[in-house]
């Protein structure tokens, strides 16, 4: 029970990366607080199998690009945040820049980055010594995304580079700050936004020839919450089966 007394808020926390993990720092004994924006179904499922499970976590809807929103997200958690997970994001579409406008810029970014600033900030002040945050950046933040991406990976590299400067910052305060850069993981994002044929052809390229799951990068995201991993900051950690390594 590695985070037996500690409070996490995972944000985005509800389904795929999310789901699985709040449901490793539960079962590590945190009280987690589950954020979700949309899918209410899927991130009540999430709580109430934690629940079941003999853990603790409540639900919290929160659109994190929303300063206001952000307030009562952090309020909902109590008098401190020992773990954040700064997960929520997406790519809205894929759009080359011919397509994009100036508003789709924004969403993307808002969505990726500013949420992030919105979370940290605001749960600075309950954020003490030996605590942990977790961004959640991406594959695409080192080489620039697949097709119509360029935003999107511009947020997550974005997101790499506020990991590091946070973690120069808060690392006086016993803060740490660190990333995961996922490559390709099986979840609704890729359903969505890729296609199958070049899914399998991506997997095949790996030097481990598959897919990662969801849990891959949740136990990652575990290590460099717990207290295991107490001198590691400012790193951004890929985890992508040895793509662009090979």
């Amino acid at each position: 029970m590695k985070f037996a007394g500690k409070v996490a808020l995972v944000t985005g926390g509800g389904r795929d990366i999310g789901k699985s993990v709040s449901e490793k720092l539960a079962a590590g004994g945190a009280r987690v607080i589950v954020n979700y924006r949309s899918d209410e179904a899927a991130a009540q499922a999430t709580v109430d199998g934690i629940l079941a499970a003999g853990g603790d976590a409540v639900l919290h809807r929160a659109d994190v690009t929303k300063a206001s929103e952000v307030a009562g997200l952090v309020e909902a958690a109590g008098e401190r945040i020992d773990i954040l997970v700064n997960l929520a994001g997406g790519m809205v579409a894929r759009k080359t820049l011919a397509e994009m406008d100036e508003a789709f810029f924004d969403q993307v970014m808002e969505l990726n980055l500013k949420s992030a600033f919105l979370v940290t900030k605001a749960a600075l002040p309950k954020l003490g010594k030996g605590s942990a945050i977790v961004n959640v950046a991406s594959l695409a933040g080192r080489d620039g995304g697949g097709p119509g991406a360029s935003i999107y990976a511009t947020s997550k590299g974005a997101l790499m580079t506020l990991t590091r400067s946070w973690a120069k910052e808060m690392g006086p305060q016993g803060i740490r700050v660190n990333a995961v850069c996922p490559g390709l993981i099986g979840t609704s994002f890729h359903d969505i936004f890729s296609k199958p044929e070049g899914r399998a052809a991506v997997a095949g390229n790996t030097p481990l020839r598959r897919e990662g799951h969801p849990d891959d990068v949740a136990d990652l995201i575990a290590y460099l919450a717990s207290d295991e991993a107490s001198f590691l900051t400012g790193t951004c950690v890929d985890i992508n089966g040895g793509l662009g390594f090979s």
